[in-house]
């Protein structure tokens, strides 16, 4: 490990690293790539993810460089609406109790 990549990993520990954060429309997801230690290393990686996500035909893409700490690397929020939905039934006692 480079005292660059113990550099980024200290800094994503505190919050203050840079990430690439990347949204697609197609699929509906949110991508982090990082930490960085500067913004100007996190721009200048991004296009290597944007490649990598048109490779994959991903449509609808948006780039922000950013200071964050993400709680995970990629979010589908399709396969998140998937797991979220639950049938709500109601029964005539549904009111009564609670």
């Amino acid at each position: 490990m480079s005292i660059q990549d113990i550099w980024s990993s200290a800094l994503h520990l505190i919050g203050q690293a840079w990430w690439v954060e990347i949204n697609t429309e197609r699929p509906h997801c949110t991508y982090y790539f990082g930490p960085f230690a500067t913004a100007v290393e996190a721009d200048g990686a991004k296009a290597g993810y944007i490649e990598d996500l048109e490779g994959e035909s991903a449509q609808g893409i948006q780039v922000v460089i950013k200071r964050c700490k993400p709680a995970q690397m990629t979010i589908d929020y399709e396969e998140a609406a998937e797991e979220d939905y639950r049938p709500i039934v109601k029964t005539p006692m549904s009111g009564q109790f609670g």
